[in-house]
């Protein structure tokens, strides 16, 4: 029966619930407001199931492999500007559905929260574009209708983090030819609850109710990403960088953080997955063409399965190939964990009593020196100096 005891030792996967034979284990939100699996004693009947699954009980051993790497960026300018990055995953996803398959990815729902939904339409696909900073509540249904569908024949494209992904496969047992599955490069999953907060503080700091939000807008480039709000009253009104927005601040400052993000198991070259991507940050200096303003990704392929379909759906992109340990270079993110802040108890501390605009203005309260950082980004922005002073930067720290 899994017990957690140590919350830094259990990602949130979900392998452990779906695997439940009996359904005896469900998800329940802690303080933090994270999802730890909690089992019903009077039905378990200790058959082991969730401990052989559990992603971080049974790490599967890193065995270098060859990989195929590459920067690419989607044709179609729309798509792109409504992407993170360069907008890979969209043209892999209408792949699956035109031969009859199903994509299963994560959207923000009508609560502004991160979740996995699965669909067969093509116009869904625009929903799963962008990032979504906050860990994604998979669903006591998920991996199990991922595996009918796969005994069915279908073709199942599954995006998520690297613990979601291992979780998964942990759960399937065998290798399916006709899955698809494309992890990123994670810097954390931040609280939803925090990010609840947030949405209360924005709301009542500017009188107004969000009704959308976007956390990697291009509105000035996409190398100066925004957190962009749209309320209701106001329409789209406000766009901030990590500079100045409290949400962001928060994130970076890994101060609102899953446990276990501090000390990832996944974090690695050599995945299980099929496709990993992540924001190519690097494209002035590492593919200049491609430096539009509107992004580009970066993609690592670990199996033939994955270099097949980039074949396939290639025209769709604009694509460099790239040598890998070029394309990984200085991507701390895929290797290294990142260090907890020493405010991090502290902080969930006053998230347990505090309303979210006494939270965020006693932590993170924007002052004048954050609004000033704020427009001399957008006025090198505007006078084409902000991609140079990303570069110089670049050199210095390879020096």
């Amino acid at each position: 029966m899994i017990e957690i005891n140590d919350k830094s030792k259990c990602c949130g996967c979900t392998a452990c619930m779906s695997i439940c034979p009996l359904r005896c284990i469900s998800m329940t939100s802690d303080d933090e407001g994270f999802l730890y699996p909690s089992v019903d004693k009077n039905k378990c009947v200790q058959c082991g199931a969730c401990d052989k699954v559990c992603p971080i009980q049974n790490v599967v051993e890193e065995t270098p492999f060859e990989q195929k790497a590459y920067i690419v960026r989607n044709k179609n300018r729309e798509i792109k500007k409504a992407s993170a990055a360069g907008g890979f995953f969209y043209n892999l996803g209408s792949y699956v559905i035109k031969s009859g398959g199903v994509v299963c990815g994560v959207v923000l729902d009508e609560a502004f929260h991160a979740v996995h939904i699965s669909t067969d339409l093509e116009e869904d696909l625009i929903r799963f574009a962008g990032s979504k900073y906050m860990q994604s509540i998979v669903g006591n249904k998920t991996f199990a209708h991922i595996k009918t569908n796969l005994d069915k024949g279908k073709q199942v494209l599954f995006s998520g983090t690297p613990c979601q992904v291992e979780g998964l496969l942990s759960f399937l047992k065998e290798d399916y030819s006709n899955l698809i599955t494309v992890d990123i490069v994670c810097h954390s999953v931040p609280s939803p609850m925090i990010f609840d907060k947030y949405l209360e503080y924005v709301s009542k700091k500017y009188h107004d109710t969000i009704i959308d939000v976007h956390f990697r807008d291009k509105k000035y480039s996409y190398n100066f990403p925004t957190m962009k709000l749209v309320g209701r009253k106001k329409g789209e009104f406000y766009h901030c960088g990590m500079e100045a927005d409290p949400f962001l601040r928060a994130f970076f400052a890994n101060i609102c953080d899953r446990p276990s993000c501090y000390n990832c198991h996944f974090r690695k070259q050599y995945r299980r997955s099929d496709f990993t991507i992540w924001d190519c940050n690097t494209v002035a200096k590492d593919a200049p063409e491609f430096n539009d303003g509107l992004g580009a990704t970066k993609i690592l392929i670990h199996t033939e399965k994955g270099c097949t379909i980039l074949k396939e759906i290639g025209n769709s992109y604009d694509l460099i190939e790239m040598q890998t340990e070029q394309i990984i270079n200085r991507n701390s993110a895929m290797f290294k964990s990142n260090m907890k802040s020493d405010h991090r108890a502290e902080f969930f501390k006053d998230a347990t009593v505090l309303d979210g605009y006494s939270l965020m203005q006693k932590w993170f309260p924007i002052t004048w020196k954050h609004i000033l950082t704020h427009k001399i980004r957008i006025f090198l922005q505007v006078i084409g100096l902000q991609d140079f002073m990303r570069l110089l930067k670049h050199k210095i720290k390879t020096k």
